[in-house]
């Protein structure tokens, strides 16, 4: 029998001794819309990006939702000349999980972990490992409960051209 993705979160969260609260996501169509949803600013929806590294490896960066990965910083933090973001096929198969639903908790590989600074000291939503679904849990025990290095990694949001 296949575990879920949901199962998989609670299962490696009570296993890490994480007390995680499994949510249902409204549908949304902005960050801001998915924020007031669940009763957020939309710094509070962490997201968990699948990065390669340049010798196959992968890392996830935490990055809050009105924020995006600063590919300097994150290249320094992690020590590394390149960086990328992987297709969403290969993101699925190094972590178990569909673009959407990755999170840290319950990853098939516990890959490194790199947190934007900004989410410290607050209780924040992730991915469920399952679509429709977030997960509420405190960063701080998150970061302890992984050994997360924990930098400035992220600049402001950009708005996307049109």
């Amino acid at each position: 029998m296949t575990t879920s993705g949901r199962d998989r979160v609670i299962e490696d969260a009570t296993s890490r001794g994480l007390s995680v609260e499994i949510v249902e996501r409204p549908p949304a169509n902005s960050l801001e819309e998915a924020a007031a949803g669940l009763g957020l600013e939309p710094s509070g929806i962490v997201k968990t990006l699948v990065v390669k590294r340049h010798d196959g490896d992968f890392v996830f960066a935490l990055v809050p939702g009105d924020r995006q990965i600063s590919w300097a910083k994150l290249r320094a933090v992690v020590g590394v000349n390149k960086l990328s973001l992987p297709h969403q096929d290969v993101a699925r198969d190094a972590t178990g999980y569909e673009r959407g639903t990755i999170t840290p908790l319950g990853s098939t590989t516990a890959w490194p972990i790199f947190a934007d600074e900004r989410i410290v000291g607050r209780r924040i939503a992730l991915g469920a490992g399952a679509h429709g679904l977030s997960a509420f849990v405190d960063a701080d025990a998150l970061l302890d409960a992984f050994g997360a290095t924990v930098a400035d990694i992220t600049d402001e949001l950009k708005p996307r051209s049109a």
